[in-house]
């Protein structure tokens, strides 16, 4: 990694699971103010990490001064020095980051009954100020940047945490509050750094444990460690992308967010298939862009795969009739499943 990020393993490992990280807890006295802002919702590659970020509402004035803002209205350099005075002040400030896996968000979303990425979203954030909460803090108002219906989701946060006082969601928070664009940054840096310099799970490491692969493509490492046999040029991870995104109308009044294709990510997409395997644990495989590629047994990029018990149900594939062998289900006979009348 080009410098060290908090929330991330320090052992280099790949992420294969979700976690959750926070920094020390404030030990200033009084209440609390908090805020809750996401990162990479929309891309086909990569994690989805929502932060918070906390401060004692006395420390609100200070806050302000930080230039905490919509950490996509900043540059990465500025987004980097905003995390480090993040964890400048551990009396007064604290964040949070909950990581929700590529593997984890398709793994929900393609489960029966599905957990769709708006419940996983809201899931991260009732855990991550359960967390918060269960280690002493005294929250007085949360501020939650939020899609969809905003009215539904408050009242469903008030009902969770009546000790609240105040708790708002909205759209464009991380504009309109500081705190919500602290927990912005720390989102927004923790998922920059993962794509940044992805471990690629799928390779088996010859290399030390504290020598993990992230060499490009076709070049091998002096201690023979092997290299990933796909691009490692992934973009912005978004299927659309977000590329060259960001415009500011007035200085201080509009700022405005434009998704347009990113020729890099459109271009990792198309060549990182493998046929049989489909493609690294970096892509979520439930995401349309991904599915539609694996789909297309014609172009010949993923073999088709056909499931023995296609169209069967668990009570057709065990049911029996007499004599035994008339109207067996085929997957019974696959098997060479037989019935029995006793034990």
């Amino acid at each position: 990694m080009s410098s060290i990020i908090e929330s991330l393993p320090v052992d280099g490992s790949p992420l294969s699971a979700s976690y959750t990280y926070h920094s020390k807890l404030p030990q200033a006295p009084g209440k609390y103010i908090l805020g809750v802002d996401e990162a990479g919702r929309g891309p086909v590659l990569g994690p989805m990490v929502y932060g918070i970020a906390y401060c004692p509402v006395a420390y609100k004035e200070q806050l302000e001064q930080m230039g905490f803002d919509d950490s996509k209205a900043l540059t990465p350099e500025s987004r980097s020095n905003l995390l480090q005075t993040l964890s400048s002040d551990p009396h007064n400030l604290g964040w949070s980051v909950r990581v929700l896996s590529p593997q984890d968000l398709s793994s929900g979303m393609l489960r029966r009954p599905p957990t769709n990425l708006n419940q996983q979203a809201q899931n991260a954030t009732v855990l991550l100020i359960q967390q918060v909460l269960a280690k002493g803090l005294e929250i007085d108002e949360i501020y939650v940047d939020a899609l969809g219906n905003t009215k539904s989701y408050q009242e469903y946060l008030s009902s969770l945490f009546p000790t609240v006082s105040s708790i708002t969601v909205c759209a464009k928070a991380d504009a309109k509050y500081k705190i919500v664009g602290a927990a912005s940054v720390g989102a927004k840096v923790t998922r920059d750094a993962w794509i940044d310099d992805w471990v690629w799970e799928e390779l088996k490491h010859r290399s030390a444990p504290d020598k993990p692969e992230r060499a490009p493509e076709g070049v091998a490492m002096e201690d023979g460690s092997l290299t990933v046999p796909w691009g490692t040029e992934l973009g912005s991870g978004y299927p659309s992308g977000e590329y060259s995104a960001h415009f500011r109308l007035i200085p201080s009044v509009a700022t405005f967010s434009m998704y347009l294709p990113d020729p890099n990510t459109k271009a990792w997409i198309a060549g990182a298939i493998d046929p049989v395997f489909g493609y690294p644990s970096i892509a979520r495989f439930s995401w349309a862009t991904v599915k539609t590629v694996l789909e297309d047994t014609k172009s010949g990029r993923a073999h088709k795969v056909t499931w023995t018990d296609d169209g069967q149900t668990i009570a057709t594939a065990f049911q029996s009739t007499k004599p035994e062998d008339k109207g067996r289900s085929g997957f019974l006979k696959d098997l060479s499943i037989r019935s029995v009348t006793s034990l």
